[in-house]
């Protein structure tokens, strides 16, 4: 049974970032010009600060160097966390995004089509859901089983209403965070696409 590269490094990578205390979400083997890009998403129920994405990047960089996973020739390493409109495929993803607005794409056997609403409490069997008010109404209150949702995304607020100031502050921080590292990721590989 053949394994991709991607599932490999997945394997020698995830018991290190699991070590630190963080999750591995994503392992992605890009080409840029001449050069790989191998980006490691990473994040925990907390979420991951700046010193933590350090560590965890030298420790993988130390695991790589020693092993030879990523083959010959030479590649880029980039640890980061998801963005600020994260896809949402884990249970653990869904509980993470308690309280934030998500759309959600139904499947067919749920009648298809797109919904977006907020998140209120995740179980083992699906999701209940706030569906905002439209032109005064007042929200509904819908459950969404995990089989009827074929696909999550967040959707970044910048301005919510009705919330307690502080945690809006704080999610404000957040997506505006989730924004910056979005945009400096972006500039650090067209930077690597200049040099290569």
């Amino acid at each position: 049974m053949s394994t991709t590269q991607s599932e490999r490094l997945r394997e020698l990578l995830e018991p290190l970032v699991s070590s630190q205390g963080l999750d591995l979400e994503e392992v992605e083997i890009d080409s840029v010009g001449r050069k790989r890009v191998l980006r490691v998403v990473v994040d925990s129920d907390t979420g991951a600060d700046l010193d933590q994405i350090a560590d965890v990047s030298r420790a993988l960089s130390a695991k790589l160097d020693e092993s030879d996973a990523m083959g010959e020739g030479e590649y880029t390493l980039e640890v980061g966390t998801p963005g600020a409109e994260r896809e949402l495929k884990e249970h653990r993803h869904y509980v993470r995004a308690t309280d934030r607005l998500v759309k959600f794409q139904l499947t067919e056997a749920s009648g298809a089509g797109e919904l977006i609403a907020r998140i209120l409490k995740v179980d083992d069997t699906g999701v209940d859901v706030e569906v905002p008010g439209v032109k005064g109404r007042k929200p509904t209150a819908k459950r969404l089983a995990f089989e009827d949702i074929a696909k999550a995304r967040v959707q970044v607020e910048f301005n919510r209403k009705n919330k307690p100031d502080d945690q809006h502050e704080q999610d404000e921080q957040q997506d505006e965070q989730d924004v910056r590292e979005e945009h400096d990721a972006h500039e650090e590989n067209e930077e690597n696409a200049e040099e290569a």
